[in-house]
């Protein structure tokens, strides 16, 4: 890898400070020169920086100055080189996420985590859930439900009780969020070619909202569409022993 290093950064004073040291040492190469992205944050900001770089397919090597690092390496200012070198990427697919409202707009988004539904009132939301077109789920009753990557299952997957999922498998998580009926409905496991339609039922009553990783949120939508992307790839990168899979197995024996 060449020293073309591409520098972002969020707006926590840790990840400015860390910008100004590390493009002291190493520069700031071109937005359109640049072979990778070093992002400096937390996961939400490397998730934000992944959406960013996806159109150019950089690499994008992030190091913890925010308080969630589960896509992040540690941060160092030394031989920063040698560590992009040593890396080893891990290859995302996003959903992607297609959503009808009340007013007949039709939105799309991708996420690298999740997309999720949530009852926007103070009803409860009623789902159908139709999967590759066959009637799943007559009728969910839940504050919502969410379809994770095996990248985002340790995230809001993860604290509504959903699995964790290899990050090799070919696998989506379907997930209830404190569902009423059926009782102690838990979700599935799909597979990654399924397209997953919600269908709110009673919208005008119980409204509910539609959000592709808490960046995209479209709000009195009547279905949801979400399927994987396998046309679209993120690249991760993580220093050597410290990669995506190693770190959602440690997830479970914590």
């Amino acid at each position: 890898m060449s020293g073309r290093i591409r520098f972002t950064a969020s707006r926590a004073p840790a990840a400015a400070e860390a910008f100004a040291r590390l493009t002291a040492l190493y520069g700031q190469a071109d937005a359109r020169k640049a072979d990778v992205v070093v992002a400096l944050g937390g996961d939400g900001f490397m998730l934000h920086t992944l959406h960013a770089s996806t159109a150019r397919d950089l690499p994008v090597y992030g190091m913890n100055c925010g308080t969630i690092g589960f896509l992040m390496n540690a941060y160092s200012v030394d031989a920063l080189p040698e560590r992009l070198a040593a890396a080893e990427e891990a290859v995302l697919n996003p959903l992607s996420m297609r959503a009808g409202n009340a007013r007949g707009k039709v939105s799309e988004a991708l996420a690298i985590n999740e997309v999720s539904l949530l009852r926007q009132g103070p009803q409860a939301a009623k789902l159908k859930i139709t999967i590759d077109g066959r009637e799943r789920l007559e009728e969910l009753v839940c504050d919502g439900a969410l379809v994770s990557t095996p990248a985002g299952s340790t995230a809001y997957n993860y604290s509504a009780h959903g699995p964790i999922l290899p990050i090799g498998s070919d696998v989506l998580a379907l997930t209830a969020m404190a569902a009423f009926r059926p009782r102690r409905w838990r979700g599935a496991l799909l597979p990654k070619t399924a397209e997953v339609r919600f269908d709110v039922i009673e919208p005008e009553k119980r409204p509910v909202m539609a959000d592709a990783d808490s960046r995209s949120s479209v709000r009195d939508v009547l279905w949801v569409s979400v399927r994987s992307e396998p046309h679209i790839r993120h690249r991760l990168l993580f220093d050597p022993g410290h990669g995506l899979e190693e770190r959602l197995l440690n997830e479970q024996f914590v």
